[in-house]
């Protein structure tokens, strides 16, 4: 029998795409300080949808001292003793650099070939659109939702969500909810059905590594002054011993080794290795012992995102740099603290630097530590049906590497539980030039939501109760 709700939002497909074009021409970069205009243009864009949509009590949610950039807020509790869902989604988007590998404008969506193109599209506008339409449908066609939302939509989640624990701890009462459904967080393949089911943590910082007041000419000082980017480099490479085991004491602290269970788990998931690196033109890398999707998922990681220093102009310049940077990243696993690993490597770095050169670290960002939610968890069981229901297929249950930062920090201070009900795909070149959408993921997660806010409607509070930590 069709769904009144499904049909409705189906035929109201082409002002969602609309509206997301209009949405990923607000350039909301978070991280630049240059794009406060296009932050705040993205904010009132939803918050005008969220009003039209009939949204109450809708704030903007900071830190007591209003510090970083503000969580949307609004509630319709139109559903007197069923569950309460915090739905999550976010509104900041990565910097668009490099431009010049940019086929399209990144702030300007094109379609093409069935595909949407545009910053921020696929992380996570389009997805975070699906979620809010299909909340519409039910407004427009029942005159109410089927449960009690809440909506928390972030904006500084591309940036480690640093004011996210104290607008928790400050909007305690008003986030109170019975679990959260997150419209980030990405699906895994489009030939698979999947759920994931959790997420590793992130945590990183910058490095600045000075021999020198000043730059120095090679033929006068070389030789007898360090160089500021053999000493960074060295010390990058130390990172890692020849099994690329991270070499830092302590980093693995709480980490436990994968089960035989969770071992044969992810070797019945189809995996075709030698298809997914000849997609990016690599080759199976990292640490021994573990094969590929053991390192995505269950192994935490120590990355280089950026180390420059010295002339990079045309021709030649015989210099000796007096300084030189590196920007590093962590992903991290379940048993991790993010602050004692980070601290791990800043300890092995300070331990190796050699006495003619300094180090200085900047650029701390929010961090969060790793997730994964309860197999027996009611709002997952929903999900499981509802994705049953709209593709008649059971998804696997599987992780992902990269962070939602919003999981384990809303677990550790709210006490609830988060699954991730995304309808973007992980290889849509989010965090990269020419990040995409693709246009048939816009039918399938708008039945999806309508689906498992049915779903979670036959349930009720009590059934959360085990799980609601606080």
């Amino acid at each position: 029998m069709t769904d009144p709700v499904v049909t409705h939002a189906l035929e109201q497909e082409p002002r969602l795409i609309e509206t997301l074009k209009t949405l990923v021409a607000c350039p909301s970069v978070g991280a630049d300080p240059a794009m406060a205009q296009g932050m705040e243009d993205a904010r009132t864009l939803i918050e005008s949808r969220l009003s039209a949509m009939g949204f109450e009590n809708m704030q903007r949610l900071t830190p007591p001292d209003g510090s970083g950039e503000p969580a949307l807020y609004g509630e319709r509790m139109d559903a007197p003793g069923k569950p309460v869902i915090l739905i999550y989604a976010h509104y900041d988007v990565q910097p668009a650099d490099p431009l010049e590998k940019w086929d399209t404008p990144p702030f300007e969506a094109v379609e093409r070939d069935g595909r949407l193109f545009g910053r921020g599209i696929s992380d996570d506008k389009a997805p975070m659109l699906i979620a809010l339409e299909s909340l519409a449908a039910f407004i427009k066609v029942e005159g109410k939702l089927p449960v009690n939302v809440k909506l928390l939509i972030e904006g500084e989640e591309e940036t480690g969500s640093p004011s996210l624990p104290a607008i928790l701890e400050t909007h305690r009462d008003a986030l109170a909810a019975d679990a959260v459904l997150s419209a980030d967080g990405a699906r895994w393949r489009p030939d698979l059905v999947a759920l994931n089911v959790g997420s590793r943590g992130n945590t990183g910082f910058e490095v600045r590594v000075q021999t020198a007041a000043q730059d120095l000419h090679s033929g006068r000082y070389g030789g007898i002054v360090a160089n500021p980017l053999h000493v960074l480099s060295s010390l990058i490479a130390s990172l890692h011993d020849e099994n690329g085991h991270i070499a830092a004491d302590g980093f693995y602290d709480g980490v436990a080794e994968p089960t035989e269970a969770e071992r044969a788990e992810i070797a019945a998931i189809p995996f075709d290795e030698k298809a997914t690196f000849g997609a990016i033109g690599a080759q199976p890398s990292g640490e021994a012992g573990y094969n590929s999707l053991e390192r995505l998922w269950m192994r935490p990681t120590l990355d280089v995102n950026g180390m420059w220093g010295g002339y990079i102009g045309a021709g030649s310049k015989t210099v000796i740099p007096n300084e030189a940077f590196a920007k590093l990243t962590m992903r991290l696993v379940p048993g991790q603290d993010p602050q004692k690993a980070k601290e791990a490597v800043i300890n092995h770095l300070r331990h190796r630097l050699p006495p003619e050169a300094t180090l200085e670290i900047t650029g701390e960002r929010g961090q969060g530590g790793a997730y994964a939610v309860p197999a027996d968890h009611p709002l997952l069981a929903a999900a499981v049906a509802a994705l049953e229901h709209t593709s008649g297929e059971t998804p696997l249950k599987v992780r992902i590497g990269a962070s939602l930062p919003l999981t384990e920090i809303v677990s550790r201070i709210l006490g609830l539980d988060t699954v991730m009900f995304s309808f973007a795909l992980s290889d849509e070149n989010f965090h990269a030039p020419n990040e995409f959408f693709r246009l048939s993921s816009i039918p399938d997660g708008l039945a999806s939501w309508v689906q498992i806010l049915r779903e979670i409607a036959k349930l009720s509070p009590a059934d959360f109760a085990a799980y609601r930590r606080k």
